[in-house]
């Protein structure tokens, strides 16, 4: 299940859901800096994870699913988004050298169908960045924030699905340690908690923020060679045969040994 874009565009718009956006967005610049001349996407709703970018790539692109509707970004004048399916991108092979997945993957009904094509698209050695509610936390559990909805992961599951379409993890974080409460002194002293929760490794961050490495070569499986087995012959004498006792009807062959005299 996927929100619609106009609900998580007032989520962002609101007190928790800016800090949302500082706390997972200190993340990703802190990967990706600012990823000068290159091109940068997000699939999902990007849009305000992407205002980092705008200055200093060379392209920058919100790919929005279709069922999840769109916002306009960063403009009316130079709108950004486009409307997708996310398993069948309009884009060419390799062309995307950053891409950014949040608010997708956990609610695709094949995701394993999504990240197929999203390696598809990213460059041979393209990292993505992907963010997902985690199963442990509180964020998931509450369905007053879009990371209470859809198939929250554990860090074992993200891990088997990325690997499993060729993408290699090289960067574990979380983020969202505070707990998701509307209220002014919880929201001032969430950078605190954060680092005291990423300081420690405290289990009930809101989100993984994963990154991977497109790996170039696929694996293929080793099948076993069929050889055909020769049978083992022993040489050998072939026994001769004599006449004896005459000649005509009343001749009779008497079987030899091998070596033996005539």
């Amino acid at each position: 299940m996927l929100l619609d874009a106009q609900t998580l565009q007032e989520f962002y718009a609101s007190p928790l859901g800016d800090l949302a956006r500082r706390l997972i967005g200190r993340i990703v610049r802190g990967r990706w800096g600012g990823a000068a001349g290159m091109t940068v996407a997000a699939l999902g709703y990007g849009a305000p994870y992407l205002d980092r970018f705008r200055d200093t790539a060379a392209r920058c692109l919100a790919l929005t699913p279709a069922e999840q509707g769109a916002a306009v970004w960063p403009g009316r004048d130079r709108c950004a988004v486009a409307l997708v399916r996310a398993e069948m991108l309009p884009l060419p092979d390799n062309s995307i050298d950053r891409l950014l997945i949040v608010h997708a993957l956990e609610g695709a009904e094949r995701p394993e169908n999504l990240l197929k094509e999203v390696w598809r698209v990213v460059a041979p050695e393209g990292r993505v960045l992907v963010i997902v509610p985690s199963r442990r936390g509180v964020w998931a559990r509450v369905d007053r924030t879009p990371f209470g909805f859809g198939l929250p992961y554990s860090k074992t599951q993200l891990r088997d699905l990325l690997q499993g379409v060729v993408f290699s993890p090289v960067y574990w974080g979380e983020a969202l340690f505070a707990p998701p409460i509307d209220r002014r002194f919880v929201i001032r002293s969430a950078p605190t908690i954060e680092r005291i929760g990423a300081a420690l490794s405290l289990p009930f961050a809101g989100v993984y923020v994963v990154e991977a490495l497109k790996q170039v070569y696929r694996p293929v499986g080793v099948h076993a060679l069929s050889r055909p087995r020769l049978a083992i012959v022993n040489p050998a004498l072939a026994p001769s045969a004599r006449r004896v006792g005459g000649c005509g009807d009343h001749a009779s062959i008497v079987q030899l040994a091998p070596g033996e005299p005539l």
